[in-house]
């Protein structure tokens, strides 16, 4: 090789990598390559040639220990990747914000009476609630109504939490069809175990999410989305705190447990068919 002195010859078996890496942090210009079925180590300035040869020699003899450190790759936290990575958790989180403001800025009962689970109406000060009939938007729309602060807060963390991750292993159609069934089973338990009652917000499909990222990853590993124990114990551990009635008396208002619960055990039956689904189809 033009300008590059050989120093070593050795067999195209042998991993000169290390030493390689060597020469290089010590400023030795060098190159590696391959003739007549051998290892070439070839040294641009002759003068280092003895030094190379020697720092061989010590190293095959053991006296001079070469290793190779590479620095981990560490990927960012899921959580910290762009919002348009999530245009489907963003929608949702948009569209709650938007019931939130529905109900904080006093719209017109009408549009709120159009998102609610059945038709309501006021009589006499009293609600009074009708048939579903063919508007089937209503088994969806109640996620979007939030009345309060704390509850639109909590819901929209809890929110990008959970379904940014999950949106980024699944992709945005899968997300956005999880969504739409997590919110019908939480709905619908609702309705069924609280009769007809003006409810809303996204906790239910929370819940659904949670026990979705808790049974995937388990099923199948490569979907890094398991909440940690924290977040696991804290959740179910308000889910059951919520249940024993509790809240209602220390003043938060009645709780949707019955969402939070339908929606809980619904992602975790999709988790599990998701998982195994994708593990069966990369086996």
């Amino acid at each position: 090789m033009a300008d590059f002195h050989p120093v070593l010859s050795v067999s195209v078996e042998e991993d000169l990598l290390p030493l390689s890496a060597l020469l290089h942090q010590r400023g030795v210009v060098h190159r590696v390559f391959e003739q007549n079925g051998q290892q070439i180590l070839a040294v641009q300035q002759a003068a280092q040639s003895a030094e190379v040869e020697s720092l061989y020699r010590q190293w095959r003899a053991g006296d001079v220990s070469i290793s190779l450190e590479r620095s981990p790759k560490s990927a960012p936290p899921i959580a910290s990747a762009s919002w348009r990575e999530v245009p489907v958790t963003v929608l949702l989180i948009a569209l709650s914000v938007v019931g939130f403001l529905m109900v904080y800025l006093g719209a017109p009962p009408a549009w709120l009476a159009s998102l609610t689970f059945t038709p309501v109406t006021i009589v006499n000060g009293q609600a009074v609630f009708g048939n579903m009939g063919a508007e089937y938007w209503r088994l969806v729309t109640p996620v979007f109504l939030h009345f309060g602060w704390l509850h639109i807060a909590f819901n929209s963390l809890w929110l990008w939490e959970l379904g940014s991750k999950v949106e980024r292993v699944m992709g945005h159609l899968n997300m956005l069809l999880l969504f739409v069934v997590i919110a019908i089973v939480s709905n619908g338990a609702q309705h069924a175990f609280g009769g007809p009652s003006l409810f809303g917000g996204m906790s239910g499909v929370v819940y659904g999410l949670l026990g979705f990222a808790w049974v995937a990853p388990l099923l199948q590993p490569a979907w890094q989305i398991q909440p940690s124990q924290p977040i696991m114990l804290f959740m179910v551990g308000w889910l059951i705190f919520c249940m024993t009635g509790f809240t209602e008396i220390i003043g938060f208002g009645a709780i949707a447990n019955a969402a939070h619960l339908g929606g809980l055990i619904c992602g975790a039956v999709l988790g599990g068919i998701f998982g195994l689904a994708s593990r069966r189809d990369k086996a």
